[in-house]
């Protein structure tokens, strides 16, 4: 293994952004798709009517390597092309004459109200995708009453990402190695108005598509990205290699369960665990009090050859009970994907890849669309299963 080459990949999911890359093609001329074939070509001008359609305008406009970067999964994407197919693999067994003509689709997460159970994932280097970024999606989520999840890596800093609307955000931590600059990072995030601190365990990735493109990170961006999180030894007149070797060894990725006893002895803020799929892992979490789990692989872009989120969440949703509240990830794609997840046991739902897609293809709009899209279809989802509410929906509903 290239070590520099895998710790500046790990540091793409754990703590950087931006990419510039060779702008290479893959073999063939065109990035590998996620999906099961050839998606059709559609029209700049035309109006996307599902999330496949948002994924083909993001990957017309998007720099094939950033179009990449957000697409691929590791290795053989195997993992990413299971998310999806274990949603479809499972069956909807609607209830007849239920007398519904609307559904309300509104939860609580963490004590808070919000308009359905979508919520947008943490996702790294979103101003590659569209130059308002962070800050474009968070007014989004904002817009459509539901949390936007700020990833450490987004390419803004805490009080952008504040200052850009007044929704509810969460904000996703990686774990710099200098727990001074850690503390004061969290302090910030306290202090801004965040209401719940997610910790992504799962980190780093590993992706042919990105070691096949020279994914690399500009400096420019990697400096602000440093100085956003509380580096303040990092300027500009460093060389692009002392910047770059700072960064790599800047993130502490090889956590321990203490980590949260540490968290918790500094901030009174929910704190969730996110990338569980064991059952043992699910108990641990509970057993010190988190707040809340996310069952996540990380999207597929981690580790090749993990189970599918959907298919694991009824386990982890047993062994944990009442004593947190679960969410997922990795996915979903439809509006039905979300009923799934709820009858399964899911609280709400996390997108990623979807909205960051409808950042690429239109910024803030894009992202308006991605979340409309998948309300849309999952009100008629609702309907169609004879669902009023979320509290109607159980198991019983799928096969």
């Amino acid at each position: 293994m290239l070590r520099r080459l895998f710790n500046q990949l790990m540091t793409l999911g754990a703590g950087s952004l931006g990419a510039e890359s060779s702008a290479q093609e893959t073999e063939g001329g065109q990035p590998p798709d996620a999906g099961d074939g050839p998606t059709p070509f559609v029209p700049a001008n035309r109006e996307p009517v599902n999330i496949d359609d948002v994924r083909e305008l993001a990957k017309q406009k998007m720099e094939s390597a950033t179009f990449e970067y957000v697409d691929t999964g590791s290795l053989d994407g195997l993992t990413l092309k299971e998310n999806i197919e274990a949603f479809r693999r499972l069956q909807l067994m609607p209830p007849l004459l239920k007398g519904v003509a609307q559904a309300e689709m509104s939860t609580t997460v963490l004590g808070e109200k919000i308009a359905l159970p979508i919520m947008l994932a943490p996702v790294a280097g979103q101003q590659m995708y569209h130059p308002n970024g962070g800050q474009a999606a968070a007014r989004a989520a904002a817009s459509a009453g539901t949390v936007y999840c700020m990833s450490s890596s987004v390419g803004n800093s805490v009080e952008e990402i504040a200052a850009a609307s007044r929704g509810p955000k969460w904000f996703q931590l990686y774990m710099p190695r200098d727990r001074g600059v850690a503390r004061r990072l969290v302090e910030r995030v306290d202090k801004a108005g965040f209401k719940a601190i997610i910790m992504t365990v799962d980190l780093g990735e590993w992706k042919d598509a990105d070691r096949r493109n020279s994914f690399a990170l500009p400096k420019e961006m990697l400096v602000k990205h440093l100085q956003d999180i509380g580096f303040d030894n990092i300027n500009e007149r460093m060389s692009n290699q002392e910047v770059q070797d700072f960064n790599a060894q800047a993130w502490h990725v090889s956590l321990t369960w203490d980590v949260f006893d540490w968290l918790r002895s500094i901030t009174d803020l929910p704190l969730l665990i996110k990338g569980v799929l064991r059952k043992d892992d699910a108990r641990r979490a509970v057993s010190i009090g988190l707040d809340g789990i996310v069952v996540s692989n990380h999207g597929g872009r981690r580790l090749d050859g993990m189970p599918a989120t959907i298919d694991v969440l009824p386990e982890i949703v047993k062994v944990v009970g009442d004593r947190a509240e679960i969410y997922m990830d990795g996915g979903i794609r439809r509006g039905t994907d979300v009923l799934k997840a709820i009858s399964r046991g899911a609280r709400a739902v996390l997108i990623g890849r979807p909205y960051a897609w409808g950042l690429g293809a239109a910024g803030e709009d894009g992202v308006r669309q991605v979340i409309d899209l998948l309300r849309e279809e999952f009100e008629n989802a609702m309907v169609s299963s004879g669902c009023a509410r979320l509290a109607d929906i159980d198991d019983s509903l799928i096969r």
